[in-house]
């Protein structure tokens, strides 16, 4: 690769939350909602697309704006927003996009000849007499399309599944013609909300919303968000219109689960919701999801991790991790900045985001500017994690901080291990160089920054040194 890959895999100053990644010819192409830094609702922006080179994880251009907020005729003012989308590439050859409106409950679909160019508005998704879907009686509201398309046939599936709502079942699945507008078949269930899932065997992991579907190695592969949100599950079936067997979880953007390291039910960063997919690049199987930023539920990032997919068919669950593209662990020398923090608590970790006086992400100046990020409101107890590192020789620590905040941080490789030592900070309006020797074990490792002091600092990057 040019150069290594880090999470989130976009420019820190980039919100793409909803990830549905896709290999067309020799790119991968991440569709999703466009959020915005310091927003104040969900999916405030235009879809863009970003793509890579299958063989350079690291290289993500940016293919600019694709479909804007605007060009849906019932939305020519603008006022709602765009939801989570999804494509697929019609009998035709040309590409489909799938997405709804905030504040209407019907399927919209533009179309392009390529993958990313300029999406037109093609139609709405209705029923042979013209009736939308979403809009007949004994329709639920449509939400979070997700689609897949075999031959003349595309499957698109639809959901949304609040506690406490039993007027909505779970995701639900129709046909379309090869037209990718009329409705041939459905709606059909296909898996549970929480108002119905109390005598099923994934119980606790029910249906919340993010359907996406996947074909892998001849099976179907339902993707969702569950109840709890912050987790990914998925469901595996012999038909695209049902008998989906639940088979687990895919990621967690708390690591809710993962006990390799910590208590399974342990949040290692605060989470909220989550939506994304899973892709084959090059043999190797990846699932795409989002983490929170900015003590918010509005601003969120997509990040990705390898998965190892089992002879049986089955993933194990992925950790997140501050590597997730990049292939291997992180080189163990030179500056990184500290926004590609996968771990992120207090002494008392909070499993969801907005949590009082909480750590965060976040940048400078407005959205759309290109600031690096970096984690602020650091108090007393704080602990900043990373994963992972090859260390060799690392001799010394550095980091930037600035901020009324005197005190120190103990660096660490494991989140409640020993210190390995501790570096002095104090206060300054600006962004100042601390350093200590530090001896780093050799191998490959995790770290760890502690705050303990006074004040609530920023960190804005670390430098390895032998």
């Amino acid at each position: 690769m040019k150069k290594q890959a880090f999470n989130p895999y976009l420019p820190s100053w980039e919100y793409i939350p909803d990830g549905e990644p896709y290999v067309f010819g020799d790119r991968v192409y991440i569709y999703g909602s466009h959020d915005f830094f310091n927003g104040y609702v969900f999916c405030m922006g235009d879809y863009v697309c970003w793509s890579a080179p299958v063989d350079d994880l690291s290289d993500w251009r940016y293919e600019g704006v694709i479909y804007p907020r605007n060009a849906d005729p019932r939305n020519k003012d603008g006022k709602m927003c765009l939801y989570a989308p999804d494509v697929t590439v019609g009998p035709d050859g040309r590409y489909y996009l799938y997405y709804v409106l905030d504040k209407i409950s019907i399927i919209s679909v533009a179309v392009c000849d390529t993958p990313a160019g300029n999406y037109e508005f093609y139609g709405y998704v209705h029923y042979p007499d013209g009736t939308l879907l979403g809009e007949k009686e004994g329709d639920e509201p449509q939400f979070d399309p997700g689609v897949l398309t075999e031959g003349d046939v595309t499957y698109l599936y639809s959901g949304f599944c609040p506690r406490g709502d039993k007027s909505r079942t779970g995701s639900k699945v129709v046909t379309l013609d090869k037209d990718m507008l009329t409705v041939t078949s459905g709606p059909q269930l296909v898996f549970c909300g929480y108002e119905y899932s109390a005598d099923k065997d994934y119980k606790g992991h029910s249906f919340f919303e993010a359907s996406s579907i996947r074909k892998v190695n001849g099976k179907y592969y339902f993707i969702y968000s569950s109840e709890v949100m912050h987790e990914l599950c998925y469901a595996i079936s012999d038909s695209p219109l049902g008998g989906f067997e639940y088979k687990g979880v895919l990621v967690s953007n708390a690591d809710i689960g993962i006990d390799s390291y910590k208590p399974a039910d342990m949040p290692i960063a605060a989470a909220a919701n989550n939506h994304g997919s899973i892709v084959e690049i090059n043999g190797d199987w990846y699932i795409f999801y989002h983490r929170h930023t900015n003590n918010t539920w509005y601003s969120r990032q997509g990040c990705a991790e390898k998965l190892t997919l089992l002879p049986d068919g089955t993933f194990v669950q992925a950790e997140i991790t501050s590597c997730g593209l990049n292939g291997a662990p992180l080189a163990g020398e030179g500056t990184y900045p500290s926004y590609i923090a996968c771990h992120l608590f207090k002494d008392k970790p909070e499993l969801y985001i907005g949590g009082h006086n909480a750590p965060r992400v976040q940048q400078d100046g407005k959205d759309g500017d290109i600031e690096t990020g970096y984690i602020a409101n650091i108090t007393d107890g704080v602990t900043v994690g990373f994963k992972y590192f090859e260390f060799k020789d690392v001799k010394t620590v550095t980091i930037t901080t600035r901020a009324y905040a005197k005190g120190y941080f103990d660096v660490k490789t494991s989140w409640d291990g020993e210190s390995l030592g501790r570096i002095e900070t104090d206060f300054s309006n600006v962004w100042e160089e601390h350093s200590a020797d530090i001896a780093l074990p050799d191998g490959v490792h995790p770290l760890y920054f502690t705050y303990h002091g006074d004040g609530s600092a920023m960190f804005g990057t670390f430098t390895l040194n032998k």
